[in-house]
């Protein structure tokens, strides 16, 4: 699973810290969470990263705005992602946002949060209550406090708690984890307010890959027969049954990382399929090269002055070989279906 690669995600986060200080799109947040990179990243790197957080929110948003934010978003997987403060700075925050991982990457996203208050304060900003609990297994930290707006104060504490590492505010909570166990994901997700009854959306990024057919199958379902108005965006490897993809999974087995769920990355159809058969009722599915053509055009033009790219074949083949899929519920009528690029 995809623990056994956790070391990948600080990779990750350099990469998407460099893009942002090359000038590919804005992140305020993600500084505080690593450090500037030194090297220089390939331009077809860079923006194959821009088209999947572009690809990736531009769906997000679009059901934001079609729900009018009346609604959850629960993010599998999410490592140190910064969408939430971003989602904040643009006045789009859902209902409640959830995000869930490991409770080792999950301490480590606490970490930055408990000591940098640019991270710390727009989420007690959101929040209604008087205080905000962050539990940890080990240690006691000590108690952050911070005045704003009505010149309230408001007390984050730190506490010892012996089931998960976690964050719990009226707007925000941190989760920490196993996607494998449906049961206990579900009671740790209901124990911080999650309403099944709200259209929520959730979005998985290279997380169902390192998971069995059967688990990610399982985790789909569960997802179809728990809320009767959603939307799963899942972005991950597709086409890898020729040459450049059976490379790319070569590349990561020599890091260690085993992709389980490979199986589902044939094809743009297996992709729409795993999601059909699992209960969903209306899913779709888009290679990057695709998504890039429908990202809008004035920032592609902008994006493409950035950096000289010499190996426009490359930068097809990355696209070509990772994918968005998109599945819908839409039991309320909002006209989920409908959103696309």
């Amino acid at each position: 699973m995809r623990l056994n690669c956790f070391f990948m995600a600080p990779l990750l986060l350099k990469l998407l810290r460099f893009a942002v200080s090359a000038g590919y799109w804005k992140d305020p947040y993600i500084q505080y969470f690593v450090r500037q990179a030194k090297e220089r990243k390939a331009p077809e790197i860079n923006r194959g990263y821009y088209a999947r957080v572009q690809g990736v929110h531009q769906l997000l948003r679009a059901f934001l705005r079609t729900t009018e934010c009346n609604c959850q978003v629960i993010n599998l997987g999410a490592g140190l992602d910064t969408t939430f403060w971003k989602l904040k700075d643009e006045n789009l925050l859902p209902t409640k946002f959830f995000e869930v991982d490991f409770p080792a990457i999950v301490s480590r996203k606490l970490y930055h949060i408990k000591s940098k208050p640019p991270l710390s304060k727009p989420i007690m900003e959101s929040h209604s209550g008087e205080s905000l609990l962050i539990a940890v297994t080990r240690g006691l930290f000590s108690t952050l406090r911070f005045r704003y707006r009505t010149a309230v104060e408001v007390s984050i504490f730190f506490l010892p708690r012996p089931d998960a590492h976690s964050l719990d505010s009226s707007r925000y909570s941190i989760i920490g984890a196993d996607l494998r166990n449906l049961k206990d994901l579900e009671e740790r997700l209901k124990r911080f307010s999650l309403d099944t009854q709200l259209p929520t959306v959730l979005m998985a990024e290279c997380v169902l890959v390192y998971m069995s057919p059967e688990q990610s199958s399982g985790l789909l379902k569960w997802v179809a027969d728990t809320f009767p108005t959603a939307m799963f965006i899942n972005y991950e490897q597709v086409n890898m049954g020729d040459r450049f993809g059976q490379i790319m999974i070569e590349n990561l087995q020599r890091r260690q990382c085993h992709l389980s769920g490979v199986d589902a990355c044939q094809s743009l159809e297996s992709q729409m399929q795993r999601m059909l058969s699992s209960g969903w009722e209306a899913a779709d599915a888009w290679n990057m090269v695709t998504v890039y053509g429908h990202l809008p055009q004035e920032d592609i033009q902008r994006i493409e002055k950035l950096e000289f790219l010499d190996e426009k074949e490359l930068l097809d083949q990355l696209l070509l070989h990772y994918c968005i899929s998109w599945a819908t519920k839409d039991a309320l009528h909002l006209g989920l279906a409908r959103i696309t690029f």
